[in-house]
């Protein structure tokens, strides 16, 4: 309900914002076109019927011409048609839907999607094409298909988008979103899936026309009758209906979806502290000539796309030729396939249009980075979401970049799809060597988004905590806490409390000793702050210079992340421990059990985290957050005590010191204190632990000492110096010794017997004083209660302030407090002095004893204390304290019943009684000894007697009498009413309540004793710690201990110490080795627990069932795979048959030179088709060898135009090729800017001025290539055919020179080396990126006519330094000279570049520091850069050759 309102509101703003901001198509104007609808009316040119137009389009006005024009009559205008969309009887799934106008920008249409319709932007676009009417796909293959195709989008939150109609290959995505849909069932795994389609072709459009929005609109499905037009899929979450006033024609969708999908995919979509461009892939299925143009349009924007083989047409043509070189792909090949995959409408080929699709095709393959061939069955592919994701990482790979930018590109990817199975197989390969350091963004990310996959796959590939978790990376991991998590509201509480109380009016940021406040909270006050606050700007850590690295995690750059201070990063002291701790406060349990394998510190660890677990469940409001809390609590406990029981097996004395030792990771506690905090049972009441603490009571005597001989010595000491007490120690032994004497008294053991001796004394006395010799003036032995109540109220004040942590008083006495026995101590404490003070004053002797008496009876029930150290009575207690918890409870309960019915009763029998103390008698007193039996004698009114009452109420000893007759005194209450309210009463109290309260009582002591042992265990920790950190003489001789006490604080201002039994620091070797041996001992404990999963029953069930469906899948591939491998036998044992007639004809030929034979008589080896074939093999590695023809020449697109080539394929490139068809088009572009260029439009007479193959003037015309031909006043291409006449962008027909210096020098170390990879030197090339381009380019280009430098060369150099760089060139070696293919290039203009190598050998070249400091920007987007040279530079493809030619010449890696 609470969620309804808010959709209204979202309702009500998308009613206003879409009509606003979205804008349909309507016809204007109506003219008459020949054709006709479907039911053979008059139809206007747009498509629509007469009365379908706007009424004013009927009456045609006087200034509109009689030819019907789109552009002039075609009128945008508010949409109509927005809001949900249902299909009629398809159930209760709504979509979203919108009409809108072809010209819509696609950032509108974004915002709708991300801001109305509430969708997250993707991770991944997919854009799924193919045929557009159905067709048949083999069941497997489709089956294939749709769980890959959603397992992509599950696994990676990515949109699919596609065509929307009811038909084809878009029905095929929808069946696959269906059958997801149906076998998840939660609603949290919608997938969207978006379909783009034209308005004007959709049937039953009308339905969703709602100008108020539909809300929802109910859409009919109708297939039977949708004639030429199409229905919707109802498998589709969100359409998008494009709409340019006309109807029924397909294809009108196809720009703006473009156009939405290049817009998406230049997004950056941040999330979990990555920053990712969307990237996008286009996935085909089957298709026509439509789908071929969309293939092509992709791969030239540099969309990878993913080709399924086996699903028809388009797609298997590609797929068949894919893997073939470029030049075997001719027009023939292309026919062959055609007349195969197109044979129902292979006639209507024409010529032109396989000269069209072999250039497209030939185009598609040359781009195989960008080609995925999804084949059933191949190896290492079997899923189509692999091969999807696989093509997306392959584009990535082979995409031009600078240094790893493009791999951590691939990795952030991997990271926002959550694939670390991708991961694994495509990026950490040995084709890249990571650097620890770069993977510390991604590590960032994987932790924010909860991915412990990628942290597990991060530690493995190298990752060190120490490096990585820096001061700042642990505050910016708390400032990306989910904002749900319990721990980030108690973290903002602290925050505000500090604005409240420095009175700033900004929230402060989040710092690490706002943090360690709430850690302290939760891990309890014997721990100390582990962050403390650090003083002005210093940070209190060790501090190591970084690495410089700059990477875009979550919109920053990772150098705020690792805020430096003169390139130095303060580290934290426990990088695991701060990871666990800030996993484990979110209640993430993969994250960290994986960060809890990496710690020392293991068995602190788990307990802090089991402590802090159980504080925060105890304040988390959701219950299944608090019992998964709860479990995880327990599994850190088991956790410890695995690690525990295997140092303890190992060695009992090192896993004893692990539990005193004082952890300064985890605010200087020890593993024990942790334990007891977060109250482990299990922990505690481990056999190690046990022993331990048994040993701590036993003080320095051997535990196997009888307590009856303790006894005996503690009342004959003289008997220490017999062998009836050993001792552990050696120096103990001898029986003569005195420090035996100091031993023995000081063993908690001991000191708990005397002080039990002396408590009964005690008792005795006082019982004595109280009962015989109270007199009023105090005797001796009175003096002596005083006394020895005195060395108590010492003692407690002693424990009160004895703080050898340094917690503070009030933290002291909130401990003291906390403890039920000390509150009982203090309680009989204060009521023993107010006795105390009524006893000595004369008048107030009497209430004073009775003061007294109450207090024995409260020094009485301290005895039960006692009993803790009992292992049969300690239980008890506890079982009697949590039962007076349930009598507390249950009085609630037995109250209403007693004043319910006392007040009744009273009301009914007796009138106006105004005495206090018999009203309460009457109403509770009486009520509650009724329960047990005592029934008033006059509730029924037959033993009522009149003398014992008073009828007044004078009587002060006597109860009011009930109503009675006033003449013969007989009771005229109604009696029936009265037994009937106690038979009630009796029932309910009696029988109800009491045997509920004996229920309670009964279930409590049930459950304390399943646990009896281990509650006794438990308890017993605090009576030894109470005793062993008490002074050995009992009261009141306790007091000698006290003034020793004050002595050494007060004058000799000694600080309290630990006894290092319970508390230990050790020395820094020390203790790294006993961390070093509890690490080792825990990873053995870990390798322990995979054994004991992997012999779990469930999980051998679960192995076995997956092997089992992988061999299933293995055998269903066999069949796919066996006529493959017999066709690859078959080929392996011709080409070896082939082998073996080559080696023959070469023996016999070897034979017939020797004169064994003549030649005439030799016969052939080998078949003639064999031989022929192998010929055709060699001719083709020979023309796979050789240079092929010019191919960004022929690119279809003109740059800077929108002209079109005509399609050329390899094959007709040559002049001498005859190629009939070839009717290109002319273009010339006109440089207003430029003085010298040749004619705009190409005339005759114009160009019979021009002198090629010469000096032109000033213009050069000579080819490097020698002479050119010349036809009808142009001059040809030498290259061959490039699809266009004219000059297009360049200056001059025939060749248009320019110079590319390619300026170099080696790249070294810091410390001057050179640096080098697979054994070969590398080099750094000097690029510059120009204005207005986005790819870096050499610093050159064309020549002026007359100049000696390029213009661009110019605009990166000084003046002054021009003459000094052109002697530079002229010592340069030239590395190319002639044709470049450049995109430019026509048939009847080309650029001829000459190429030269200045190299600097030495970092100290003088000319190299000249040309640096003379490098300037003319232009400040003018860029220049020294660039490590290899062949993913993102330089244009032709300076690519070039570079490669002088990395040859330098014997340099490229």
């Amino acid at each position: 309900m609470g969620m309804r309102p808010q959709h209204a509101a979202g309702k009500e703003h998308l009613i206003s914002w879409i009509p606003e901001n979205i804008r349909k198509k309507e016809c204007t104007y109506f003219v008459e076109s020949s054709q006709t609808s479907d039911a053979g009316r008059v139809v206007c040119h747009c498509g629509y019927l007469r009365e379908q137009h706007l009424d004013d389009a009927a009456k045609p006005p006087i200034f509109l011409g009689k030819e019907w024009d789109a552009s002039r009559h075609i009128q945008e205008m508010p949409t109509d048609a927005f809001g949900d969309i249902r299909f009629t009887g398809l159930g209760q799934r709504l979509g979203k839907y919108v009409r809108v106008s072809s010209d819509t920008p696609p950032r509108v249409i974004f915002h709708l999607m991300t801001q109305h319709w509430g969708l997250d932007p993707p991770n991944l676009l997919i854009s799924v094409t193919g045929g557009a009417k159905n067709f048949i796909m083999k069941p497997r293959l489709k089956n294939i298909f749709r769980q890959g195709l959603v397992k992509v989008a599950q696994t990676t939150g990515a949109w699919i988008i596609t065509g929307g109609s009811h038909a084809g290959v878009m029905k095929q995505v929808g069946e696959a979103v269906r059958d997801f849909l149906l076998s998840c069932g939660h609603k949290d795994s919608e997938i969207v899936t978006i379909g783009i389609a034209t308005w004007g072709t959709v049937y039953n459009r009308e339905s969703l026309i709602c100008p108020m929005g539909g809300f929802p609109a109910e859409y009919v499905l109708d297939e039977e009758n949708q004639g030429s037009l199409s229905c919707l899929d109802s498998n589709h979450s969100h359409f998008i209906l494009v709409d340019d006033g006309t109807h029924g024609r397909y294809g009108v969708e196809i720009p703006l979806r473009t156009r939405l999908e290049k817009f998406i995919s230049e997004q950056t979509k941040v999330k979990g502290g990555v920053a990712i461009k969307i990237p996008i892939v286009c996935v085909v299925l089957e298709g026509g000539p439509g789908t071929l143009d969309t293939i092509y349009n992709a791969i030239t924007n540099g969309t990878p796309c993913v080709i399924v083989e086996g699903s028809g047409r388009v797609a298997d043509v590609i797929a068949q030729v894919a893997s073939l070189p470029v030049p075997k792909i001719t027009i023939a090949l292309i026919q062959k396939k055609l007349s195969v995959y197109f044979h129902d409408t292979y006639e209507h080929f024409t010529e032109g249009k396989l000269v069209e699709w072999t250039k497209k095709i030939q185009d598609i393959v040359r781009h195989r980075q960008l080609l995925t061939i999804f084949r059933e069955g191949k190896y290492g592919q079997q899923d189509v979401d692999v091969a999807i994701l696989q093509a997306l990482l392959k584009a990535s790979q082979n995409q031009d970049h600078f240094g790893h930018e493009n791999w951590d590109h691939q990795l952030k990817l991997a990271v926002a799809w959550n694939r670390v199975d991708i991961a694994r197989s495509e990026i950490f390969t040995d084709d890249y060597e990571w650097k620890p350091t770069d993977l510390h963004p991604v590590m960032a990310a994987a932790l924010i988004s909860n991915k412990p996959e990628f942290v597990k796959l991060f530690l493995e590939q190298g990752v060190r905590l120490k490096e990585f978790v820096t001061w700042d990376t642990l505050v910016y991991l708390y400032d990306n806490l989910a904002p749900s998590c319990l721990f980030y509201s108690k973290l903002q509480k602290v925050l505000l409390e500090e604005r409240e109380h420095t009175g700033g009016s900004k929230m402060p940021r989040i710092q690490l000793h706002h943090v360690s406040q709430v850690l302290r909270e939760l891990l309890g006050s014997s721990t100390q702050h582990l962050y403390p606050k650090p003083k002005h700007t210093e940070r209190p850590r060790l501090s190591i210079p970084v690495p410089h690295i700059k990477l875009n995690v979550q919109g920053s750059s990772l150098r705020s992340l690792y805020k430096r201070s003169a390139g130095r990063v303060a580290f934290t002291m426990d990088p695991v421990r701060d990871l666990l701790i800030w996993a484990v406060v979110q209640n993430r349990e993969e994250l960290a059990e994986i960060i809890w394998a990496q710690s020392q510190d293991s068995m602190a660890a788990a307990l802090a985290c089991s402590k802090i677990l159980k504080e925060l469940a105890k304040e988390e409001e959701d219950t299944d957050t608090t019992d998964a809390m709860l479990a995880l609590a327990e599994q850190y406990e088991q956790k410890a005590i695995g690690v525990f029981t295997d140092c303890y097996r190992k060695d009992e004395e090192r896993a004893q010191k692990l539990l005193t030792r004082v952890s300064e990771a985890w605010g200087k506690t020890t593993c024990l204190q942790l334990a007891l905090e977060a109250k482990n049972m299990n922990f505690v009441s481990h056999g190690g632990v046990q022993a331990f603490l048994t040993k701590v009571w036993w003080g320095k005597m051997c535990v196997d000492n009888g307590l009856l001989r303790v006894i005996a010595c503690v009342l004959l000491f003289p008997l220490l110096f017999t062998s009836l007490i050993t001792f552990r120690e050696k120096r103990l032994q001898p029986m003569g010794c005195l420090t035996r004497l100091r031993a023995f008294f000081t063993a908690p053991v001991v000191i708990f017997l005397m002080n039990i001796l002396s408590y009964f004394t005690f008792l005795l006395l006082f019982a004595y004083v109280l009962m015989v010799d109270f007199q009023s003036s105090p005797s001796w032995r009175e003096y002596l209660i005083y006394f020895w109540l005195f060395s108590l109220v010492c003692e407690e004040i002693r424990q009160l302030l004895y703080d050898p942590d340094g917690l503070g008083v009030v933290k002291m006495a909130t401990l003291y407090f906390k403890d039920f026995w000390n509150k009982l101590d203090v309680c009989a404490i204060l009521v023993f002095i107010t006795g105390l003070t009524c006893r000595l004053i004369p008048s107030t002797l009497y209430p004073g004893r009775i003061i007294l008496s109450l207090a024995f009876t409260i020094f009485c029930l301290r005895l039960m204390h006692i009993f803790t150290v009992s292992r049969t009575l300690g239980p008890k207690i506890i079982i009697v304290k949590r039962m007076l918890k349930d009598v507390f409870f249950f009085l609630f309960l037995l109250a209403v019943w007693v004043v319910s019915f006392g007040v009744a009763k009273q009301a009914i029998l007796i009138h106006n009684e105004e005495r206090v103390e018999w009203l309460f008698r009457g109403v509770v007193y009486h009520s509650y000894l009724t329960i047990f039996g005592q029934i008033p004698s006059y509730i029924d009114g037959v033993n009522f007697n009149i003398d014992q009452c008073s009828p007044n109420g004078t009587d002060p000893y006597k109860p009011k009498c009930p109503e009675t007759n006033e003449d013969n005194k007989k009771p005229i209450f109604p009696e029936w009413l009265t037994v009937i309210l106690l038979c009630l009463y009796l029932l309910f109290t009696n029988i109800l309540l009491l045997n509920l309260l004996i229920a309670m009582f009964n279930y409590t002591f049930q459950q304390v004793q399943e646990h009896t042992d281990q509650i006794w265990k438990f308890q017993r920790h605090d009576l030894i710690e109470e005793y062993h950190g008490r002074p050995p003489a009992p009261p009141p001789l306790i007091l000698i201990n006290h003034l020793q006490l004050l002595l050494r604080r007060g004058l000799l201002r000694r600080p309290p110490t630990h006894h290092k039994q319970l508390k230990e620091k050790l020395e820094k070797n020390e203790e790294a080795a006993l961390l070093s041996w509890e690490m080792y001992l825990k990873e053995n404990y870990l390798q322990h627990q995979q054994c004991q999963e992997k012999r779990n029953t469930e999980k051998k069930i679960q192995d076995i069932a997956q092997r089992v469906d992988a061999l299933a899948e293995l055998l269903d591939l066999d069949r796919v795979k066996r006529t493959g491998l017999v066709e690859q036998r078959l080929a392996s044992l011709e080409d070896q048959v082939h082998q073996n007639a080559q080696a023959l004809r070469w023996i016999m030929l070897a034979l017939q030179g020797n004169g064994f034979s003549s030649g005439e008589d030799m016969p052939l080896v080998g078949s003639s088709k064999a031989l022929e074939m192998k010929e055709l093999d060699l001719e083709e590695k020979l023309e796979e060898t050789q240079p092929s023809y010019h191919v960004l020449a022929r690119n279809l697109l003109y740059p800077g135009s929108h002209t079109l080539r005509f399609p050329v394929p390899d094959e007709k490139v040559p002049w001498e090729v005859d190629f009939p068809l070839y009717a290109p088009p002319t273009y010339s572009a006109d440089h207003k800017d430029m003085a010298v260029q040749d004619p705009f439009s190409p005339s005759l007479e114009s160009l019979l001025k021009i002198n090629y193959n010469s000096m032109d003037g000033l213009i050069d015309r000579q080819s490097f290539h020698g002479l050119y031909a010349v036809q009808d006043g142009l001059p040809l291409n030498p290259m061959g055919r490039t699809g266009l006449r004219g000059r297009g962008r360049l200056h001059c027909f025939g060749p248009n020179h320019a110079l590319h210096p390619i300026v170099t020098r080696w790249r070294r170390n810091l410390d001057g080396s050179i640096i080098r990879k697979s054994l070969k030197k590398m080099l750094e090339v000097l690029v510059a990126q120009y204005p207005l381009s986005d790819v870096w380019a050499l610093p050159g280009g064309s020549l002026e006519p007359g100049e000696t430098l390029p213009l661009k060369l110019k605009w990166i150099l000084r003046r002054e330094f021009w003459p000094q760089f052109q002697n530079l060139l002229k010592q340069g070696t030239e590395v190319h000279k002639g044709y470049l293919d450049d995109p430019r290039n026509t048939d009847n203009a080309w650029v001829e570049t000459v190429a030269v190598s200045v190299h600097f050998d030495s970092q100290n070249d003088v000319e190299m520091k000249r040309l640096n400091s003379f490098l300037q920007g003319c232009d400040p987007e003018l860029c220049i850069r020294w660039q490590v040279l290899d062949k993913r530079i993102p330089l244009h493809t032709n300076h690519k050759e070039l570079l490669h030619k002088v990395s040859t010449l330098l014997g340099a890696y490229y």
